[in-house]
């Protein structure tokens, strides 16, 4: 049975895995802590970057061979997999760890079985402490292997009354800089970006990371399915940050960096989009464009987390923030859990996940494409 120490532990596992957002992409997320036999810490590390050494490997070498007896904390199972990396579960064994701890199973069939392995040569194993939050803190990867798509999360800015712009189109700034500022974060800590071609018109976005140290930029993309949105000088082509133009497969386009993508219904399709993305790599999300768009992935079953920033301002009229969701009463409403409310300067941040049996959807791979909704043109 855990006890308090093993929780602490843990805790701090998941605390130094969440280090790793942003900048491990397509490698999970990764946090590790080893006690000596007497129960001291002696060694603490995450996973850096992609390619580097994993997170055990970082917390053994800060251990030494204080490791020896002790218990490695581990906020994902140890992998068993020889890539650019070595196994992390023979690192653990050759340490002479005698007992590890870890939070979730690697659903990875390629890198999973360390537990296996560990037990084999005679290390005690125990799996699932505070496995609810080592999960949360991973949910990119996770989702991205289970579901074999990128992880979403839509992000919306409005007024209290649900308005994202006024009548007359006017939508700067609706909510504060800290607000802006805290967008950023979120940016920072995505592969990509998603906007589509009505914010590419509207805004002339930049889309890339500001004031955020370290930051690795995230993939900028815009769904402009006839590709007349981005134009020649737009921002998004900068040299600030990598672009993707999501195009229909028959659209006329001379821009650089453009994925042609199966139309379906009124624009692209969702599923297709995200299939190529992860194939580039992406394995998280930051929805940012219009209502449509959001629309469209909310109608395929792609969104996993909301976050929507409210100004203590009411507009009466202007777009909604969400819209084409394919939401016709009450009773097929999208119903969320609230995970967060805070302060952001003078707004509130909402964050909010879809209940589980509105949020299981099959995983949205390419052979789907032809029945899934639509990303829409406009948004």
């Amino acid at each position: 049975m855990a006890t308090a120490a093993d929780a602490n532990a843990m805790r701090r596992a998941i605390a130094l895995a969440a280090r790793g957002l942003g900048s491990t992409s397509p490698n999970p997320v990764v946090g590790c802590v080893v006690l000596d036999a007497s129960g001291h810490e002696v060694g603490a590390g995450h996973h850096e970057r992609a390619g580097g050494p994993h997170a055990e490997v970082n917390a053994l070498r800060q251990a030494g061979v204080l490791a020896r007896g002790g218990t490695a904390y581990v906020t994902l199972e140890p992998c068993n997999h020889t890539g650019r990396t070595g196994p992390c579960a023979q690192a653990l064994i050759e340490a002479g760890v005698a007992r590890v701890v870890y939070a979730v199973a690697d659903p990875d069939r390629q890198a999973a079985g360390g537990a296996d392995t560990l037990r084999a040569a005679g290390v005690r194993v125990e799996q699932g402490l505070l496995a609810g939050e080592a999960e949360a803190g991973n949910a990119a990867w996770l989702t991205s292997v289970r579901l074999g798509r990128p992880y979403v999360l839509w992000k919306y800015a409005a007024t209290l009354d649900g308005r994202i712009a006024a009548q007359d189109g006017t939508s700067r700034w609706i909510t504060s800089a800290e607000s802006r500022a805290d967008v950023h974060r979120l940016r920072a800590r995505a592969d990509a970006v998603v906007v589509g071609a009505g914010t590419a018109r509207a805004d002339d976005p930049h889309l890339a990371v500001r004031g955020v140290e370290g930051a690795v930029q995230p993939l900028r993309v815009v769904v402009d399915t006839e590709g007349t949105a981005v134009r020649p000088g737009a921002r998004v082509l900068d040299d600030a940050a990598p672009t993707l133009i999501a195009v229909a497969e028959d659209a006329t386009t001379g821009l650089p960096g453009v994925v042609r993508i199966p139309r379906d219904g009124r624009g692209l399709s969702v599923p297709a989009l995200l299939a190529a993305l992860h194939r580039r790599g992406v394995r998280s999300v930051l929805l940012e464009g219009g209502p449509t768009l959001a629309g469209s992935f909310v109608a395929a079953g792609a969104v996993d987390k909301v976050v929507g920033y409210l100004a203590p301002a009411l507009l009466g009229e202007g777009p909604a923030a969400l819209t084409g969701a394919g939401i016709a009463t009450l009773t097929e409403a999208l119903r969320l859990e609230i995970d967060e409310c805070v302060r952001i300067g003078p707004d509130l941040r909402v964050t909010a996940t879809p209940r589980p049996q509105a949020a299981t959807a099959a995983p949205l791979a390419p052979a789907a494409a032809a029945t899934a909704p639509a990303v829409s043109k406009e948004h």
